[in-house]
């Protein structure tokens, strides 16, 4: 007879948008896991949890928790550096929603006590696993665009108005960089590698704006051109992904359904919830005409069934650290050539 073995016991510091809408129903999704603990003030949103957690007001008293494994940290940029070192050191396994770190001697802090600790440590870049983002990837793998020469990656929204809340502050750790351009990066360096210069354009275009809301950086690998962009006024959204190559172009359009299923309070666990998703239109373009293909949303409860073999067999994590250490240096330097 074989035992299953127990359950990875999760403290969740962080209760928010990132908290309740996203980790905790991937958490729970995914099968290997019980939400034991929540830090939070909002009370009323425990209700939300299907493990019935305690509630703490205090994210210390989560990461010191007997019951504890793994800590999970959803909450603003600036606090993440600290809750991970403090849950390292001790002794918890965790995970850390991006940007990782807002600088790389953070990031090798919490890589190197980790490693002192023997205690797993990712970072939920969880865009690497958007069904778009797969799919540019494959096509540029099998050879159907040539030799890509161009590749833009473009995240419009259209928010006229700046939000009142810790990603609009004036102390570096909000703004559209840190924010949309961790996932762009790090999706860039997954494709191409480290580019070989890298250029960039920040602006804070909104009225009130008080950190950055638009970006644009170049990353040149020889001839090749990578495009990254986000804004916060684009009423006509451009291609999420265009990659053009000396074959042919490949386009996408609009962004992974997953996160919208998620605000609207599905559950990843309920029977229906992968095949209420949207595909996600796209199209290959070549000499000989246009195809429209559809493509299948991600799985991003795949993260946390990954973060479970890595604790319990010892298998690499799902985000190695050290590849979102040099996401975090290539942002440093766009914000330093930016004057910032």
């Amino acid at each position: 007879m074989t035992l299953e073995p127990p359950l990875i016991r999760v403290g969740l510091l962080g209760h928010g948008q990132a908290g309740a809408i996203l980790h905790a129903p991937l958490i729970e999704a995914a099968g290997d896991f019980r939400i034991t603990a929540v830090a939070t003030s909002r009370t009323e949103s425990l209700a939300e949890r299907r493990d019935a957690p305690r509630q703490e007001t205090d994210p210390r008293a989560v990461i010191e928790a007997d019951d504890v494994d793994l800590v999970v940290i959803a909450t603003p940029n600036a606090l993440h550096v600290e809750q991970a070192a403090a849950a390292l050191a001790a002794g918890k396994h965790v995970v850390v929603d991006k940007p990782f770190a807002l600088s790389v001697a953070d990031a090798d802090r919490l890589i190197t006590l980790a490693n002192a600790k023997g205690r797993t440590l990712t970072v939920f870049h969880n865009r690497r696993l958007d069904g778009d983002f797969l799919g540019v990837k494959q096509a540029i793998a099998s050879g159907d665009l040539g030799d890509v020469l161009l590749f833009e990656s473009r995240w419009d929204r259209f928010r006229p108005v700046p939000p009142h809340s810790w990603k609009n502050t004036s102390e570096g750790s909000g703004g559209v960089l840190w924010d949309l351009g961790a996932h762009l990066v790090d999706q860039a360096l997954q494709l191409f590698g480290p580019p070989d210069h890298v250029t960039a354009d920040l602006a804070w275009q909104r009225e009130d704006a008080v950190s950055d809301d638009y970006f644009e950086l170049t990353l040149r690998y020889g001839a090749m051109r990578c495009i990254l962009s986000a804004s916060c006024l684009v009423a006509a959204a451009r291609p999420r992904f265009a990659a053009h190559g000396t074959h042919g172009s490949f386009l996408t359009f609009g962004v992974d359904p997953i996160e919208a299923a998620l605000h609207a309070r599905r559950h990843p666990q309920d029977p229906d919830f992968v095949a209420h998703l949207p595909t996600i239109p796209a199209a290959l373009v070549r000499s000989a005409g246009r195809e429209e293909r559809q493509l299948p949303a991600g799985d991003w409860a795949r993260f946390y069934r990954q973060v479970a073999a890595a604790i319990r067999e010892g298998f690499p994590p799902p985000v190695d650290p050290r590849e979102v250490r040099e996401v975090i240096a290539l942002i440093e330097q766009a914000y330093a050539k930016a004057g910032r």
